[in-house]
């Protein structure tokens, strides 16, 4: 019991000082910039139909290092920068935080990366006047399996949210952004 005790205590204190991580964005633009085009080459590299996905998009929310960690109750947290294609993708419109919570059969740790394509120009409107966007809630995103090549036909480019899951890292099963929060940080 004392052991799980200790586990837990070790979970939150890591997701506490992942949070406070927010706390001067100013300080840290440039390396959320940094870290985001990293990722989009990652991407383009690893899920190629993804260029199509970015050409067809309105925008892209990529969260270039999202940690998520867990023993029963479970934890994510990450940074990234929703990016427009008036810029090719290059500079940064706004930035944002990722967070969810879990509880359940869990134990592990994962790193990994993702990216939500707006394809439509009302769902990029949504996403950007909102205060807090919470995947299920305020929209549906059609996950992509990354292992399977996309055939981007025309149901698909009609969804209005499209996301990607990349570069795993660790041991911790299941991938999903149900119930996942993303956040503005002002600058």
């Amino acid at each position: 019991m004392l052991t799980r005790r200790l586990m837990l205590s070790g979970l939150a204190a890591s997701t506490a000082s992942a949070c406070a991580t927010s706390s001067n964005i100013q300080n840290q633009g440039a390396d959320i910039d940094s870290q985001v085009s990293l990722a989009i080459t990652d991407m383009y590299r690893r899920l190629p139909y993804t260029r199509d996905l970015a050409s067809r998009a309105f925008g892209m929310l990529v969260m270039p290092g999202v940690i998520k960690g867990g023993f029963i109750v479970g934890g994510a947290y990450g940074e990234g920068a929703l990016r427009l294609p008036d810029t090719g993708y290059a500079s940064s419109a706004n930035y944002y935080s990722f967070s969810a919570g879990s509880a359940g059969f869990q134990i592990g740790g994962q790193k990994s990366q993702h990216a939500l394509f707006f394809m439509t120009e009302p769902a990029l409107t949504r996403f950007q006047s909102s205060q807090g966007w919470e995947v299920g809630g305020d929209a549906e995103v059609t996950l992509l399996d990354g292992g399977v090549k996309a055939d981007l036909n025309s149901t698909l480019a009609q969804q209005p949210v499209i996301g990607v899951i990349f570069g795993q890292q660790g041991l911790l099963a299941g991938v999903s952004l149900e119930g996942a929060k993303y956040s503005r940080i002002a600058r």
